[in-house]
């Protein structure tokens, strides 16, 4: 078990999901684990393109792309700006310089004195308690050096002791707070990113896999997407599926209400099902048998 801020053996997963700001659902859309001693694997950054490359390769430019403080890298930003129409990204930064109207200044010291003089109250539910939390936020024009790409630093405070920082490659009306205030609400979908990670490690055991060798943990991990991107997406679609969504939350034992990622009620369901029966999907014949072996393309 590996506890906050402590480091643990195992294989880094490199997972992306997509949400939607009104929306509560979360559709996973990329995991994969890896090992940095693999023959195929060259770096951390090119394991990160090579999602960026799967979920162009697909959706195209839909969407927009938000990354935490660990996508505050210079190759990261090349990747989305040296392209012939470069892709829209809300990115968290760390410490990086800035180019604000022709002089080059730290974006830390900016975000200090850069007025905020916007507010929204946000309302957070925390063990099932309602909480009103005041944020103030502002953004200026500005470009990263050796780039003509015209981008926007958006700060925002409230969140903690330290602004928070936004650099997005969006089109932003810095005279309008409800423009502004966008940016922030894309970042902060992310945050429901974050928690169907945690729905996937803890729902789907994925810390505890018990196979003996790296092929096999990555197509657990494959496996586990597949899982649950069905009980994400294809789930209450169908009637039937709308009569099984129904049964799977009545025994998932969640006499209070279903939370507001409503995968872990699915999950629990699931289990609840399924527990009981010892045989597996043993009793269940097919009409006919093909006579061909059922296989997933990375095996």
């Amino acid at each position: 078990m590996v506890r906050k801020n402590e480091i643990g053996n195992g294989y880094p997963l490199c997972k992306a999901v997509a949400s939607d700001i009104e929306s509560k659902r979360v559709i996973p859309l990329y995991c994969e684990a890896y090992s940095h001693s693999a023959y195929d694997v060259k770096s951390e950054n090119d394991q990160i393109f090579k999602a960026i490359d799967t979920i162009f390769k697909h959706i195209g430019a839909r969407g927009i792309h938000a990354i935490d403080r660990g996508g505050d890298r210079g190759v990261i930003f090349e990747k989305y700006l040296k392209r012939d129409k470069p892709i829209r990204f809300v990115i968290r930064l760390r410490d990086r310089d800035l180019i604000h109207r022709g002089k080059r200044r730290n974006c830390c010291v900016m975000a200090k004195v850069l007025p905020t003089p916007y507010e929204s109250v946000l309302i957070i539910y925390d063990e099932g308690k309602e909480k009103r939390r005041k944020v103030q936020y502002n953004a200026v024009a500005v470009k990263l050096p050796h780039y003509d790409n015209k981008l926007y630093f958006v700060v925002v405070r409230g969140f903690g002791i330290k602004p928070m920082m936004l650099l997005t490659s969006c089109t932003v009306d810095i005279y309008k707070k409800e423009s502004i205030w966008r940016i922030v609400e894309y970042y902060l979908a992310r945050w429901k990113c974050d928690e169907s990670y945690r729905y996937i490690k803890q729902c789907y055991n994925l810390e505890d896999i018990r196979v003996r060798s790296y092929i096999s943990i990555r197509n657990i991990v494959v496996l586990v997407l597949a899982v649950s991107y069905f009980a994400a997406v294809y789930i209450g679609q169908g009637i039937k599926l709308k009569m099984l969504i129904e049964r799977i939350f009545l025994v998932s034992k969640r006499f209070f209400g279903v939370p507001s990622f409503f995968n872990y009620a699915v999950a629990d369901g699931i289990y609840n099902l399924l527990y009981p029966d010892k045989t597996a999907l043993q009793g269940i014949k097919p009409n006919s048998i093909d006579d061909f072996q059922l296989r997933f393309k990375f095996g």
